[in-house]
């Protein structure tokens, strides 16, 4: 059997043993749910772009270059929720979408965008009924200003200080990935005043890594991210300092280490750039779970894999979130890795994978372990037209991720768990409530 078909096979066994009978979440209870203004944990939201300019700051490793690949159902053009959307965003007066129609639809909302040219994307915002937005970029840029728009830069590239053939030539995505990130390192040392990384590890730490954050923290971050499960293996085993000094101090001028080599630096350089992270009061996020790409490594993406990271006494006072809550087969270990005091997590990206049912399922079993972990999120990104683009793309997400929400609560609360007001309060804990207070927003 594939991991899809086991991943399916496991959702209609959770459906299974829950017994729901429910068809549709509470009505009452969904009023209260699309009234909530939400933190949105993550996303890749673009910035107001010039004509003929292009946004190549949404994402360190966008997919779009990759050898194409098929979309998830719930992403397709043919998703009713887009109608939904473009009723909501542009007053769209049809139920169908024939040429003339979505020609009218792409002038409508070209008014808009230059109407409200900056203002756009909080324009969005206040559509999707989302108070503040986690933006996932290399930089930050026009339309998107705080307190709607809070930063959360890149910084696997502070991973990769050598040369990275070991690890580029595995297959062709990361061949791109790592090219990418390189690009990244060079505009971090330049930003450092280098123009190489320095000889020695404590140096490149000292004068590269926690400058780095530093400036990214001045600058208005509130967490960075680690796309790492792109690159390798979520596996940063136990470090091995005298290890890893060695190897940056051997091939810091040149030559290529072993893999082996690399990963052992890797460990080191990871929990360094945590601690750091800890230490400024930025949270960590880490994508886990499924990923694009045909060569995408599922295995290497488990959040389990992280334990050694989440165990280590020295980084407790850094904030792990588990992006996409270990998406496709990991739901189930995210839910026990909430158990420990710094890990939290948001189901962004699967609100867009999986159908509302199937994601109420997953919502339903982290509620009752640790309901103050769980966050709001879309992943929303940037699309391929103008009908489906960010602004659509992410009323659908949204739409879904708020249902598959006002689902799990209405289950919880047929089945005797929870009161009405303690499902009340659980909606307003996963759309803003947590996520306030992980990141220190008002209220």
């Amino acid at each position: 059997m594939t991991l899809k078909a086991l991943w399916v096979a496991g959702i209609g066994m959770a459906l299974a043993v829950t017994g729901w009978t429910q068809t549709a979440p509470d009505p009452q209870l969904m009023q209260e749910i699309n009234r909530i203004a939400a933190i949105d944990d993550h996303t890749h939201v673009p910035k107001v772009v010039a004509p003929g300019e292009k946004d190549d700051d949404y994402d360190a490793l966008p997919c779009a270059p990759l050898e194409p690949t098929a979309d998830p159902t719930m992403v397709r053009p043919d998703n009713p929720l887009f109608l939904q959307a473009w009723k909501a965003l542009y007053g769209y007066k049809y139920n169908d979408k024939t040429p003339d129609h979505l020609r009218e639809l792409r002038a409508t909302r070209e008014r808009v965008q230059r109407e409200q040219g900056e203002h756009f994307p909080a324009w969005v915002l206040d559509k999707l009924n989302i108070r503040t937005m986690l933006a996932n970029r290399i930089a930050m840029g026009p339309g998107l200003a705080p307190p709607r728009f809070l930063w959360v830069p890149y910084d696997d590239a502070l991973l990769v200080p050598l040369n990275n053939q070991p690890l580029a030539s595995e297959n062709p995505d990361r061949k791109f990935f790592f090219s990418r990130e390189e690009m990244l390192l060079q505009r971090y040392l330049k930003e450092s005043g280098l123009n190489a990384v320095p000889a020695t590890l404590n140096d490149y730490v000292a004068r590269v890594v926690e400058p780095t954050l530093e400036r990214q923290k001045k600058a208005g971050a509130v967490a960075i991210k680690f796309e790492a499960a792109y690159l390798r293996t979520l596996n940063f085993g136990e470090p091995n300092r005298a290890q890893a000094e060695q190897a940056y101090a051997h091939y810091a001028a040149g030559g290529t280490p072993a893999k082996g080599e690399y990963l052992a630096l890797q460990d080191v350089l990871f929990r360094e750039i945590a601690r750091a992270a800890g230490r400024l009061g930025l949270a960590v996020h880490i994508h886990t779970g499924a990923g694009c790409g045909g060569y995408f490594d599922i295995a290497g993406s488990n959040p389990e894999l992280l334990d050694s990271v989440l165990d280590d006494p020295s980084l407790r006072q850094t904030k792990f979130v588990l992006l996409h809550g270990g998406s496709g087969p990991y739901s189930k270990v995210t839910a026990f890795l909430l158990g420990k005091p710094n890990v939290y997590t948001d189901f962004s990206e699967q609100d867009w994978m999986l159908s509302p049912r199937a994601l109420s399922v997953v919502i339903r079993d982290w509620l009752e372990w640790y309901p103050e972990k769980v966050m709001f999120g879309t992943d929303l990104y940037p699309g391929n037209s103008p009908e489906y683009d960010w602004d659509s793309i992410g009323y659908m997400i949204a739409s879904t991720g708020r249902q598959a929400l006002g689902l799990a609560l209405t289950g919880m609360m047929q089945d005797g768990e929870i009161s009405r007001a303690r499902a009340v309060e659980l909606a307003h804990m996963v759309l803003f409530d947590n996520a306030a207070k992980l990141y220190g927003l008002k209220h």
